[in-house]
């Protein structure tokens, strides 16, 4: 009922997965931001013959020669799933960088090196611009590549991934196959080597099997894949906040406790009033399971962390929330549904200019293929739904204004399917809403 088309995986010996020649040569090098302000960046990659080194040497354009290339340790992991083994895993932060420069780094320096770079973003402040790529529910197929490609192509150059969760989708294979992860890594390498990629941990980071005997959830995403969580005064890796340019970045755990007294339900409640607007203007929030979907998969799963956080992301004025886990497109209008209190029945979705927009991102290319089956007829709330495999983009311009973009697969790369300009709830309470603007 869900699949427009076929969704498969690209086979093992596709040229996206890869493996860089050289004896222990580095792979799946990825990037993530380091700290709470963009000077830190946390570098991972694999080595597969032996550990080798977890040294990271850096430097800018000004100081190329070896004399002036820093020097960063990092450390070692490794994990075991079923029977999988993983490579050595490293991870290795490198802090104190400067803001808006170009840094070059290389890995694998005692063996096989490999040479990338990446631009830290300008000085957290209210006008600065700055352009965030949107992806969800990626996984490896033909289609997974046609999303990272136009991404890769478009013309308003994304200079950070917000990632909504659901990375390899290796447990759609028997017994979890932890190769898969691996293939995932060197595919996504092209992007997320040079350029941060903001994690959200989804249902398929979880790989509990307890019939294969894997018991500790998230295992192997938890190894792979880190966040500066500690930064942001979090206990947990998987809920935790960013600055970046002008954009407070809230992520939260969809497939982790919120319930009032847990640790993610305590971290929100301090987190909320620290973010200065007058700072960081964009408040964005990323989650993986969506509180307003008007498909039919997944429908009202995201229905009992909606109840806990809704209040809370009116109160504060969360500019837009971004979800994944339905395999398709939507953007909501500023709407809330916070009135309900068992016995006045108040429970429709209303207009609400101090609510987000609530856009689902799910539509990276899979191999479950698409959510085709929705709601009808659309209901009020929804300004735009569609079963098409694509990416967005959020391009931020001042304190006052954001324009955003969706791009499907099958257009051309500058062809926008949706768009709309976003009114920042803080300095400029207007109502957005293409309705209005008509």
């Amino acid at each position: 009922m869900r699949k427009l088309e076929a969704t498969v995986d690209m086979p093992l010996n596709s040229d996206v997965f890869r493996v860089p020649p050289g004896y222990n040569a580095p792979q799946q090098v990825h990037i993530t931001q380091g700290d709470q302000l963009g000077r830190g960046v946390i570098i991972s990659w694999v080595t597969v013959d032996e550990p080798g080194s977890s040294t990271v040497l850096y430097w800018t354009d000004s100081s190329t020669s070896s004399h002036f290339k820093k020097k960063a340790e990092g450390k070692l992991y490794t994990y075991r799933y079923f029977n999988y083994t993983s490579g050595f895993i490293h991870h290795c932060v490198i802090r104190d960088l400067k803001y808006n420069t170009k840094y070059h780094y290389e890995v694998g320096i005692d063996h096989t090196p490999r040479k990338f770079w990446f631009v830290t973003p300008p000085e957290v402040g209210p006008d600065v611009p700055h352009t965030f790529g949107l992806i969800g529910d990626l996984g490896q197929t033909f289609d997974s590549n046609k999303t990272l490609t136009h991404y890769e192509m478009s013309p308003h150059k994304g200079q950070t991934v917000l990632f909504v969760g659901d990375l390899s989708y290796a447990d759609n294979y028997p017994n979890h196959d932890n190769n898969r992860w691996d293939t995932w890594g060197r595919f996504v390498e092209r992007s997320a080597a040079y350029q941060p990629w903001i994690w959200t941990a989804g249902n398929h980071e979880l790989d509990y099997a307890p019939s294969i005997g894997e018991t500790v959830p998230f295992k192997p995403f938890r190894t792979r894949y880190r966040t500066p969580y500690r930064a942001a005064g979090s206990t947990s890796p998987f809920w935790y906040s960013i600055k970046r340019a002008s954009a407070h970045i809230i992520v939260l755990a969809s497939y982790s406790a919120y319930g009032k007294y847990t640790p993610q339900y305590a971290w929100l409640e301090a987190e909320l009033p620290k973010v200065n607007r007058t700072e960081t203007p964009w408040l964005i929030v990323l989650l993986h399971t969506p509180w307003y979907n008007s498909y039919n998969y997944h429908y009202m799963e995201g229905e009992t962390m909606r109840v806990m956080f809704e209040q809370w992301f009116v109160q504060y004025k969360v500019d837009v929330v971004f979800a994944g886990h339905v395999h398709a497109y939507e953007r909501s209008e500023r709407v809330s549904n916070i009135a309900y209190n068992i016995i006045n029945r108040d429970c429709t979705p209303k207009k609400d200019q101090s609510a987000p927009v609530y856009i689902t991102i799910g539509d990276g290319g899979n191999i479950e293929g698409l959510a085709n089956n929705m709601t009808e007829p659309q209901p009020a709330y929804s300004a735009y739904r569609e079963a098409s495999f694509g990416h967005a983009i959020f391009s931020i311009k001042n304190r006052t204004h954001a324009y955003y973009a969706w791009h499907r697969n099958q257009d051309g790369y500058a062809v926008e399917s949706d768009t709309t300009w976003f009114f920042n709830r803080f300095y400029n309470q207007v109502d957005d809403s293409k309705n209005a603007r008509q």
